[in-house]
């Protein structure tokens, strides 16, 4: 029986999580993220820093990630001590806790030592790791709750399990693409959507190229996720398909909405308050669609278990 205490838990850890990706996204979309100095953990050499926008920001990112951190200390210890024999929950606890432990290091090291840009953004790919485990934690406590975690009575087509392990990697290659164009400062390489500086295919150097190849896998990565709807819908199995459908319905609904907010991000380049925005809903569309992946990939890989073990 999983208690409210954990599952609160559970939950408190993932919210943790995504401010955390959003602070860290805030911090890079307004290039406060000197706003401290090359000190870590003090900020310019203070436990409280001095009131400026960039160290406020910077600082709070700091605090963030410190208080997240010690919850999902608690929450892996909690799993530890009382849901060990549940080793699907150990291991999202266990991996949301060495992921956030990475993403700490690799901020701390960004503030000590200058890091090129596709470093950066590898730092926003362990966090994208990070909430996609807790969000696992927190879907895997509430199935658990309503009883419909159970081992897996049926298994899916071997080409089903490849797709959802491949669109799972290939996502986040897109999403990781994404962040090194912020972080190269290249959003403004394609004016105008969905055309590139007025051309269907501009010219292909510098950040034109980088941001139109970017548009490109994002436009794949839709066909992707469309056609695996379209296996999982015509397949026959009753239990698990009819998960994995919903999940593809999710991801084809974010991957959506997630290309129309990159739409939305060239539109308004201009109005910087309004190209916050736009930036922040960018990246927690990236966030979901790739936890909602994840569970599809896992989900995949639990039936796909039980045909391998069948056949032998």
């Amino acid at each position: 029986m999983i208690s409210f205490r954990y599952r609160l838990l559970a939950c408190t850890s993932f919210i943790g999580m995504f401010l955390v990706l959003l602070a860290g996204a805030l911090v890079t979309k307004t290039g406060s993220g000197r706003g401290c100095g090359d000190d870590w953990p003090l900020c310019s050499g203070k436990f409280i820093p001095a009131y400026t926008l960039e160290s406020m920001i910077e600082y709070s990112h700091r605090m963030v990630t410190g208080v997240v951190g010690i919850v999902v200390l608690v929450t892996f210890l909690y799993t530890w001590r009382r849901l060990k024999h549940h080793r699907e929950a150990l291991g999202y606890a266990g991996g949301t806790l060495l992921f956030t432990i990475i993403q700490a290091l690799m901020g701390a090291a960004a503030v000590k030592w200058p890091q090129q840009p596709a470093v950066m953004a590898l730092h926003f790919g362990i966090s994208l790791l990070a909430v996609a485990s807790s969000m696992l934690l927190v879907v895997w406590s509430h199935r658990m709750k309503k009883g419909t975690e159970k081992p897996p009575s049926d298994s899916v087509p071997r080409f089903i399990y490849s797709a959802a392990w491949g669109i799972w990697i290939y996502c986040y290659g897109v999403v990781y693409l994404g962040a090194y164009i912020r972080h190269m400062e290249a959003d403004g390489g394609c004016m105008g959507w969905p055309l590139c500086n007025g051309q269907l295919i501009p010219y292909l150097s510098g950040a034109s190229g980088i941001v139109f190849a970017h548009r490109v896998a994002a436009a794949v990565l839709f066909m992707f996720i469309a056609a695996f709807y379209v296996f999982v819908r015509r397949g026959t199995f009753k239990q698990p398909l009819s998960r994995l459908r919903t999940g593809a319905v999710y991801a084809l609904v974010l991957v959506t909405g997630q290309i129309g907010s990159g739409g939305l991000l060239t539109v308004t380049m201009n109005n910087e308050n309004v190209y916050l925005f736009t930036s922040l809903l960018h990246n927690v569309l990236a966030t979901v669609l790739f936890a909602v992946l994840t569970d599809i990939a896992i989900c995949s890989w639990k039936h796909r278990k039980v045909q391998s073990f069948s056949s032998s």
